[in-house]
């Protein structure tokens, strides 16, 4: 670093320059995030508000239609960029007669989703419980309506107790933070957005993921930053170079993602281990936690990865993906999505 006589900065180095970087763009990315939450929570207040108005006037459909399509006229006209329709205002009673009563927590989580999402949880008569792990797996994941059509399709709430974790956190980490972490990191990632067809090398897969960053990161979940691929880590003389290189706001420290296009092998553990030592030598910062590091390969053995795992100093997990989504959960989803349209379909008409 080149200061003048008085000892002030001329310039930084590219690790300063990295840390600055890292810092503002954790800034902005929890601004975003705030900002979405809160006017997400300021619609659910408006709407839940209007609900429990026509709940407590006791408007209900047929004598009351006439009312709300009024009153969704008048509304319309003041806020015509509002969804203020009849079938709208509707949602909002059922909104407020779901919720009223129930536990605070969930009221809570629900707040915070678009309204999109909202609709989507009210159609599939969900219980409280259920509700709260989808609505929290939503603001902490930034699943989009479809990606959270598809969690619940899949029946992630009533499969996620059986999602055993591979990695060694609760021995490597402080216990707080290995519990965080063991809900930021998955078992399992789907990579379907990729395209992928045919046979490809680590190189590519790599590339196609570097291209495609955003919707990686979506199915991260949210509080990562991508720092950069074929990071190099030079030590002793030597260069090392890491995949994938990322910073999660939450766990306030480096990811570190090495890419496998075939099944886990134990050597792959060792190489992460000594990756995660040169970064937590190097480029760890003062403030930060120890580096995790996530072996993403096309299948592994659970047994094998224990073991490989067993003797490792430094916090690691095994993580398998798809690069497609298998052809009969693919046709499962299509024919429910499907059948539940046209009974929607169905009740609008009848209603009309």
């Amino acid at each position: 670093m080149a200061t003048d006589n008085k000892g002030n900065r001329l310039s930084i180095g590219n690790d300063d320059y990295a840390e600055i970087l890292r810092h503002a763009v954790a800034v902005i990315e929890h601004a975003r995030t705030e900002i979405a939450r809160h006017v997400n929570g300021y619609v659910s207040t408006a709407y839940w508000e209007i609900g429990q108005m026509l709940h407590e006037r006791k408007i209900e459909s047929g004598y009351g239609d006439s009312v709300v399509r009024r009153l969704s006229a008048d509304l319309k006209e003041r806020y015509p960029k509002m969804g203020v329709s009849p079938r709208n205002l509707w949602y909002m009673k059922k909104f407020y007669e779901r919720y009223a009563g129930h536990d605070e927590k969930v009221l809570r989580s629900v707040a915070l989703l678009p309204w999109s999402h909202n609709l989507l949880l009210l159609s599939k008569g969900l219980d409280d419980e259920t509700t709260l792990y989808y609505a929290q797996e939503t603001v902490t994941k930034g699943w989009n309506r479809d990606l959270l059509l598809n969690a619940i399709k899949l029946k992630m709430y009533e499969t996620k107790a059986l999602v055993q974790v591979d990695n060694n956190f609760d021995r490597t980490l402080p216990a707080e933070q290995a519990q965080y972490a063991n809900e930021v990191f998955g078992s399992s990632y789907n990579l379907g957005f990729l395209g992928v067809t045919s046979p490809i090398l680590e190189l590519e897969l790599e590339d196609r993921l570097v291209k495609a960053i955003t919707r990686f990161l979506m199915e991260l979940g949210s509080g990562f930053t991508f720092i950069g691929n074929q990071h190099v880590l030079e030590y002793n003389g030597k260069e090392s170079k890491v995949d994938m290189l990322f910073f999660h706001r939450g766990l306030r420290c480096l990811v570190a993602v090495d890419l496998k296009i075939g099944a886990f092998k134990p050597e792959y553990a060792g190489k992460m281990n000594y990756y995660l030592s040169l970064l937590d030598r190097l480029e760890r910062g003062a403030d930060e936690n120890r580096s995790i590091g996530i072996i993403l390969c096309a299948e592994k053995d659970r047994v094998e990865v224990k073991l490989a795992l067993e003797d490792m100093g430094k916090p690691i997990g095994v993580a398998d993906y798809q690069l497609i989504v298998p052809k009969e959960k693919l046709q499962k989803l299509l024919t429910d999505e499907i059948k539940a349209f046209s009974e929607e379909k169905e009740n609008d008409t009848k209603k009309g």
